[in-house]
């Protein structure tokens, strides 16, 4: 059998090679490289495609949820409730804008946080909830907006992997306070290099991150608070309006894969992902759990299939965070699903045969 790949960004690209092609050129032809008409454009595009009002591109996806905490105004001592299962970049974001990371665990379901556990975790401190739309579904947002509103607290949708998701017919980024995207290669909408968002409907956030992003200038040389640089450039942003344009489309690609594998792998020993009612799941990952994990791993491994575990080690038992005094047990369904999950190959131009052929070794072993 070929070897098929966990992602191979070529094929998307040669989907629509000539429009990158073309707008890459473009920003060349122009000769503006920061700040531009480009990144403008895709602000406002972008905003309005989640269904906001205000965007402000930014450098990466982790300055994206810093910059969302900062211009709500969370500062050193804080506490902000986040997941354990999710990726290094959401925890250190959190305290690269001076607060104290809280873990609550997730559910055994949907590895989404669980708002059920959330106000045991809420002290006087608190100032914000991270819930992260991880694999791309969008998390109980509702719930999560109640329990905010009741303590006072801001919401930052962690939207790294949920581009285009929608819960209730909205979609993500447009379900709270303010919202961080990623344009990391990988996601569901990607630049070719570092990228990221602020989505936000309140003009006043909105303001602020603008400063942020810009060492705090208004105007030329003049800075009115203090800030860094984390910009999105206009050659990633003339790539990414091109790309938003197939964002929708890709999106269903990346469900019919998903829809393939969920009919077609009928092993009673791997646990499927659970597609929440009312809620619009982009699949930025199709993850499975079976006890065997790392055996199937292997077995995959040797009939040329590749995959990868999103994400192994759960972030309280990370020695980089084990300053914040947490121990392995704290949260027994983020530890119980991290040593279980896989993901399998799910990218746009993988073939309905290769999906077959995926499915097919999965129910073999």
């Amino acid at each position: 059998m070929n070897m098929i790949p966990f992602i191979d960004l070529k094929r998307e690209y040669n989907l629509i090679k000539n429009e990158i092609d073309s707008a890459i050129a473009d920003v060349f032809n122009r000769g503006i490289f920061i700040l531009g008409d480009n990144v403008a454009d895709f602000e406002n595009e972008f905003a309005r495609y989640c269904g906001s009002r205000f965007g402000i591109g930014v450098g990466n996806g982790t300055d994206a949820i810093k910059v969302a905490l900062l211009a709500c105004g969370i500062k050193n001592g804080d506490e902000v409730i986040t997941v354990p299962n999710t990726a290094v970049p959401t925890v250190s974001a959190i305290v690269s804008a001076g607060a104290k990371p809280v873990f609550v665990d997730i559910e055994p379901d949907t590895y989404l946080i669980d708002p059920s556990k959330m106000e045991e975790s809420i002290t006087p401190k608190t100032k914000a909830i991270v819930p992260v739309h991880l694999y791309g579904q969008v998390a109980d947002i509702e719930a999560i907006n109640r329990i905010a509103n009741k303590y006072n607290l801001k919401v930052i949708e962690d939207c790294a992997q949920a581009s285009g998701a929608e819960l209730n017919a909205k979609k993500a980024g447009s379900l709270s306070d303010v919202s961080a995207f990623s344009f990391y290669p990988t996601k569901n909408l990607g630049t070719y290099g570092d990228g990221g968002m602020v989505v936000t409907g309140d003009e006043s956030i909105a303001k602020r991150a603008k400063l942020l992003r810009t060492y705090g200038f208004e105007g030329k040389y003049v800075s009115v608070i203090e800030g860094f640089n984390s910009r999105l450039d206009e050659l990633h942003a003339s790539i990414l309006r091109t790309k938003l344009k197939y964002l929708d489309e890709f999106n269903k690609m990346r469900v019919q894969i998903a829809d393939i594998y969920d009919k077609h792998i009928t092993n009673p020993a791997v646990i499927k992902p659970v597609r929440k009612t009312g809620c619009a799941h982009v699949f930025h990952l199709y993850v499975i759990r079976t006890k065997n994990r790392d055996m199937l791993a292997d077995y995959l491994k040797k009939n040329n299939v590749y995959t990868l575990i999103h994400y192994p080690i759960p972030i309280h038992l990370q020695k980089s965070y084990e300053y914040l005094g947490y121990k392995e047990g704290d949260f027994p369904v983020a530890e119980k699903t991290c040593g279980e999950i896989l993901s399998l190959p799910l990218f746009v131009g993988l073939k309905d045969e290769e999906v077959f052929e995926i499915a097919d070794l999965i129910n073999k072993f």
